[in-house]
């Protein structure tokens, strides 16, 4: 899995890099699948349950499942990419959030704040603790900036298959629930809203909206419970000279 998540970072990298005014979803989707096929690896996204892309691409409102397209991307966009990727049986799925040149400070501090989210749940994934400290850390931190937490999305464990148990909620009470062990594999996942938590599902029956149409930011990544703490397997947030070392 962390052979994989390695092959998702650079893939999330290259996309970072093509991230602006003026590109199609379809574009990034393209780039996406020719680079993780190139490295003898599968978009895990591709054809799962239907699904037609290799990324997922959820620009502004749309908080996760957009469908790469004709979209194109316009200055002061926020634009979630979720990519998923098999290599040898074995599956890593990572998401980040882009702004699209400068964007707004409601933006800035959504895709600030959820990220941080993410980080803040990290320190919980170590055996011992229980699933409602993952999640209860997320929800502190996003409603505690003022943003909302969609509680009709979750994470979940992650292995052979995409989405395995458990269930891993972005809100809930500490010390609650399973209790985490050593040998799991978490796809924790915050998805935020500037406005309310209330979601609807698009015409598409993919794309999932806020429905008070207020800007989604949606950041992930595969983390697993060793002995040692927290492994993230997708490290999308270190420079490449530290991924490489």
């Amino acid at each position: 899995m962390a052979a994989a998540g390695v092959i998702l970072v650079r893939t999330l990298r290259l996309l970072a890099g093509k991230v602006r005014e003026g590109v199609t979803t379809a574009d990034l989707d393209e780039a996406a699948e020719k680079f993780i096929r190139s490295q003898g690896a599968t978009p895990a996204f591709k054809g799962y349950r239907g699904f037609p892309g290799s990324i997922c691409a959820s620009p502004n409102s749309m908080v996760v499942h957009g469908i790469p397209g004709p979209y194109r991307l316009e200055r002061g966009d926020v634009i979630s990419i979720d990519v998923g990727v098999i290599l040898d049986g074995w599956v890593a799925d990572a998401a980040r959030t882009f702004p699209v040149g400068p964007i707004s400070p409601v933006g800035a501090n959504l895709l600030r704040a959820t990220e941080a989210a993410l980080h803040d749940a990290v320190v919980h994934c170590r055996p011992g603790n229980r699933l409602g400290d993952v999640s209860h850390a997320v929800q502190h931190r996003v409603e505690g900036e003022g943003f909302s937490v969609v509680r009709s999305l979750v994470g979940h464990g992650i292995g052979r298959n995409m989405h395995e148990d458990p269930q891993i909620p972005n809100f809930g009470d500490p010390d609650k629930g399973p209790r985490l062990e050593e040998g799991m594999v978490l796809a924790v996942e915050p998805m935020v809203t500037a406005g309310k938590h209330a979601v609807r599902v698009g015409d598409d029956g993919w794309a999932i909206y806020a429905q008070d149409g207020s800007l989604a930011a949606h950041f992930e990544f595969t983390i697993a419970v060793t002995g040692a703490g927290p492994r993230v397997l997708t490290p999308w947030h270190e420079s490449a000279a530290q991924a490489a070392a």
